[in-house]
């Protein structure tokens, strides 16, 4: 056996262009994952290909401690692109390294060590963000992790300020869970978070590791609630397939972060693979075709499907079909069966997370597909 630590799937990848994925055998693949979402343009996207050829052609590497352009032009995109008052950006390579910074950031600007994240949500695999994170799968065999981490109820208010106090350094909140199983959070439970933090004197933190880039129709998914917190973190999306992530901060934070670094900080290739991504977003207003194509597509399933499956959920090109427990089942047939490449959102939940440039096309092919599995299924 050769050396990974990984549960391969049974087709190999070998080149991609669009929304579609090619295995060795030239099969071809509708990514309706885009990869967990990490390539919103689609694979092999030019503008981001000639970006980071150019910036290889110049320089691979240096150290963030050195002024760069690449670095910098990421510095100030982000922070035009951030809701304001938020306006400084710390870099870094994953979501998870995003979310373990914000929780320092958290501690060291208020002086405090009480975190408090919700059930069934999910904010990375890192000793920090992995106590915040909720299912004991993920956690167990590497207890003990931090502490003075609280779990409340996703989306309940009430139990939400109940559990805020002075002792709070911050409170992490998916403004929809995707691991969870494509869960929207209302307006009113992400109010009452900003409210009660915002009392005490205790950071709000909004993981839009999936969500943020333009996934949920908006660029950002708390500006569809207009609830700005004091920390946005990004990460997947954010480069098109390259490793970035970022953790945008508020000023009270930013000034007291205490001593938080990495090496790769915003390395000059990424930056400029980042700095393609969101400029083609923002140019091209791919948050409002996800809107778009994401009210098509929960349209349709609706009519295709509605009446087969538990429920359909979502916002923008975020969405969740809750299948019931045969959720990988219904995967494996829509890849070897139909060539579409989907996720799981834990057991019941077949997750599609397409890249924003989808046409009506792939719409109406995944829509068919999942709509032919349900009908194999029934018949079995």
């Amino acid at each position: 056996m050769t050396g990974f630590v990984f549960n391969e799937k049974p087709i190999q990848i070998e080149s991609g262009d669009g929304p579609y994925l090619y295995d060795d055998s030239g099969t071809e693949y509708l990514d309706m994952g885009a990869s967990y979402a990490c390539v919103p343009l689609g694979h092999s996207h030019e503008a981001v290909d000639e970006a980071v050829r150019d910036q290889l052609d110049d320089l691979t590497y240096v150290q963030a401690s050195y002024p760069n352009a690449a670095r910098t032009e990421l510095y100030e995109k982000l922070a035009a692109t951030a809701p304001d008052p938020i306006d400084k950006t710390w870099l870094c390579n994953s979501g998870t390294e995003a979310n373990e910074a914000a929780l320092k950031f958290a501690r060291s600007a208020t002086g405090n060590s009480k975190l408090i994240a919700t059930m069934q949500g999910f904010h990375g695999r890192t000793m920090g963000a992995l106590a915040t994170t909720w299912k004991n799968k993920y956690k167990k065999m590497y207890e003990p992790l931090i502490g003075d981490v609280e779990f409340v109820p996703y989306d309940d208010p009430e139990e939400l300020a109940a559990a805020v106090d002075d002792e709070t350094a911050g409170v992490i909140v998916e403004p929809v869970q995707g691991e969870g199983g494509i869960n929207p959070a209302s307006t009113e439970f992400l109010e009452t978070a900003r409210e009660a933090t915002a009392d005490v004197g205790a950071a709000l933190i909004f993981d839009e590791v999936q969500t943020g880039m333009g996934r949920t129709g908006s660029l950002w998914a708390c500006e569809q609630a207009g609830v700005v917190p004091d920390m946005i973190t990004s990460a997947k999306g954010l480069g098109n397939g390259f490793p970035v992530g970022a953790t945008l901060c508020r000023d009270w934070i930013a000034e007291n972060y205490g001593s938080h670094a990495s090496t790769f900080s915003g390395g000059p290739v990424v930056s400029a693979a980042a700095n393609a991504t969101v400029s083609t977003i923002v140019e091209e207003d791919l948050p409002g075709h996800a809107a778009e194509m994401g009210d098509y597509i929960l349209t349709e399933l609706e009519s295709a499907i509605g009446d087969d499956v538990r429920e359909i959920r979502g916002e923008g090109l975020m969405i969740g079909v809750e299948v019931g427990r045969g959720a990988n089942k219904a995967l494996k047939e829509l890849a070897l069966n139909h060539g579409v490449l989907a996720l799981p959102a834990g057991r019941t939940v077949v997750r599609l997370l397409p890249p924003l440039t989808i046409e009506q096309e792939q719409a109406d092919a995944v829509v068919a597909a999942l709509t032919d599995v349900l009908a194999e299924d029934d018949d079995a």
